[in-house]
């Protein structure tokens, strides 16, 4: 059971911490080096990459379309409607009241108060999207002063996250603020790492294999725009021929008369709009400059710009087929890979049900409930229903084949039907 005398004080020390975090002045605008006072704050350079990658990707999810429809179509899957169980032997009366109780943590939990609609299907998107985004989610608990329960979750940047070592040779976090490195002591500091590894225990972002397959794909579509652009306002090569020289004509004459010429089919030229046509002597020469296939060349920049958007999607572990880009795939196969990718955001999702845990069972013992709780995700596949809902229907009628024909009581067939789903 919590303390409430700990938390009283691990407010105030946290409310102190987070009006730091809120007024400091942007990471990119402080030196390597900062004094402060006689102290000399020093940032370790693994530290400004892991913000440079962070910006990064926030950059390619806010400007590139296809990664900012990865990123929402991956938040959006995991961030399922979802509800609280109680685990603990706790009466009808006493579990209705805790799940009240947790029911009412749902619209303090979101981070930014000015949204009046703000509650737990807020929340879990921007918990989501900053695992996706940048490999990870951090924040700190705020529980009330008198200790009657939790007030709110705050997030922490993870640009200001890094690790640092303690004098037995352990990894420690450490958070960035104007006054220093400070390494969250409480328990109320809480850190979720996406796909962490041996090399990287802060987590990866879903984005980190993409940037050099983005940037070609961004290249490879600025051509394409200048390609079409050149295709729809065709580039005119003219050719004028010289008007030959007349008798007794002196060669000045002849070169000014002839310049002349030049200069007044060019301004003609110039002055056609898209919907005049030149009018010229017939020694002057007009021909088309580009592409003289344009469906071929147009085919080409489509074959060469789907095998990029099919690597970012990759680099996402995303199907290409989930954000619209349909290449003929069969719809069984369609299905399989939808399969894949929400086995994928169950094993995400298992990370933030046991953050929500985390919180609701710090709820529950504040509130006086001896107990704990369950994050239970409803993961409903609407394009499964029909098959669903024709199993079940077979699992029914299978059951009352049993029951006509006498191989089960009617007892066991009550209790059978209890069980199906």
């Amino acid at each position: 059971m919590l303390q409430k005398g700990h938390h009283s004080k691990t407010q105030l020390k946290t409310v102190d911490f987070v009006k730091s975090l809120s007024s400091r002045q942007p990471i990119g605008n402080r030196p390597l080096f900062r004094s402060s006072g006689n102290s000399l704050v020093w940032r370790t350079e693994e530290n400004w990459h892991n913000r440079f990658r962070i910006d990064l990707y926030r950059f390619f999810r806010d400007n590139i379309p296809v990664l900012s429809a990865c990123i929402w179509t991956w938040s959006r899957l995991a961030s399922a409607p979802g509800r609280f169980e109680i685990v603990g032997g706790l009466s009808k009366s006493r579990e209705e009241n805790a799940l009240g109780v947790l029911e009412s943590l749902y619209d303090r939990i979101y981070p930014f108060e000015f949204d009046r609609a703000g509650a737990l299907d807020s929340f879990l998107p921007l918990v989501f999207s900053g695992l996706f985004t940048d490999g990870a989610f951090a924040g700190f608990l705020i529980v009330r002063p008198d200790g009657s329960g939790v007030e709110r979750f705050i997030p922490v940047d993870p640009r200001d996250i890094g690790l640092a070592r303690t004098k037995s040779g352990q990894s420690a976090i450490t958070i960035n603020t104007e006054r220093g490195e400070v390494r969250p002591q409480g328990n109320d500091f809480y850190y979720i790492g996406l796909n962490a590894d041996l090399n990287h225990g802060l987590g990866k972002s879903i984005m980190r294999a993409v940037p050099f397959v983005a940037y070609i794909e961004q290249q490879l579509t600025d051509d394409m725009r200048r390609t079409m652009h050149n295709s729809g306002y065709h580039r005119l090569h003219v050719k004028i021929t010289p008007p030959e020289k007349n008798s007794g004509e002196s060669d000045p004459a002849y070169i000014e008369r002839i310049n002349e010429y030049f200069d007044q089919t060019v301004s003609m030229i110039k002055k056609c709009d898209p919907d005049d046509n030149p009018v010229t002597w017939d020694n002057v020469l007009i021909e088309y400059v580009g592409p003289q296939n344009i469906r071929t060349a147009t085919n080409s920049w489509s074959i060469n710009h789907r095998a990029m958007i099919e690597e970012i999607c990759s680099g996402t572990n995303l199907s290409p087929f989930l954000l619209g880009y349909s290449y003929g795939a069969a719809h069984k196969w369609a299905e399989f890979k939808y399969d894949l990718v929400m086995r994928q955001v169950h094993s995400v999702q298992r990370q933030a049900a046991r953050f929500l845990e985390w919180i609701g069972d710090i709820e529950l013992a504040l509130k006086g409930f001896d107990c704990r709780c369950r994050f239970v995700f409803e993961n409903s596949l609407s394009y499964l229903a029909s098959e669903q809902a024709q199993i079940r229907q077979s699992d029914v009628d299978n059951l009352i084949k049993l029951y006509s024909q006498g191989l089960i009581s009617k007892n066991e067939a009550i209790r059978r039907a209890g069980e199906l789903k």
